[in-house]
């Protein structure tokens, strides 16, 4: 693997796709202004030692921490949005995700989208029932997993999302990711540990060094 030391390109992508999402001089605290594109069904990963802004990143494009710079969804400026508009359809997948009732199924507006979701990350129906005490760590990201995609959002910022899960599963949820990504033109971008795991799904490699965001090139 070999580094372009030059920052994320605003025009890199997929020629021939929809630009699904434009960053553009996004100042997030000590990192340097980051500018890149995402385009409809492109997954890409987000690697970097533990503090180098990884999360923080994906928050400022979520609109939860402040930021200056541009952000666009489809061409649309986020500020043209109400702020639970654009975290509705530009969504944050936190590491850790929480959670604000005791039974899982309070969490969820049943849906057969809810159902298909529970059955492609390899949960059963009556998850639903369970308590969130009950759910192992690994489930409980599954779970936050279906909660966050059953409204399809249009951008998927997943912080580090099978970290908990062993590899069969972890390969089992990223391949249902990706069609799904792929599916709905959505654009993702993953932040991994794992360089297995960035091998196996990323179209595009980012890396933050020095402060800064970069290409990776295979």
């Amino acid at each position: 693997m070999k580094k372009d030391n030059s920052p994320a390109s605003f025009g890199a992508g997929q020629p021939g796709h929809s630009v699904r999402l434009a960053v553009s001089d996004l100042s997030v605290l000590n990192l340097s202004p980051v500018t890149l594109v995402l385009h409809a069904g492109q997954c890409a990963v987000l690697e970097g030692p533990s503090g180098s802004g990884k999360s923080l990143l994906l928050r400022a494009i979520a609109d939860l921490d402040p930021a200056s710079g541009a952000v666009a969804l489809d061409g649309e400026d986020r500020g043209a949005l109400s702020g639970p508009e654009w975290r509705r359809q530009v969504r944050y997948f936190s590491a850790e995700p929480g959670w604000w009732s005791e039974r899982v199924g309070d969490h969820f507006t049943p849906s057969d989208e809810v159902s298909d979701l529970l059955d492609a990350f390899g949960l059963p129906a009556d998850a639903m029932d369970w308590t969130v005490e009950r759910a192992s760590t690994g489930e409980k990201q599954r779970l936050a997993l279906v909660r966050g995609m059953a409204d399809r959002p249009k951008v998927l910022l997943l912080d580090e999302p099978t970290s908990a899960l062993d590899d069969a599963t972890a390969k089992a949820v990223e391949q249902q990711l990706l069609a799904r990504i792929r599916g709905d033109g959505a654009a993702a971008i993953i932040v991994t540990h794992d360089e297995a795991q960035a091998i196996r799904i990323a179209q595009r490699r980012l890396a933050i060094q020095d402060g800064a965001v970069i290409e990776v090139a295979s």
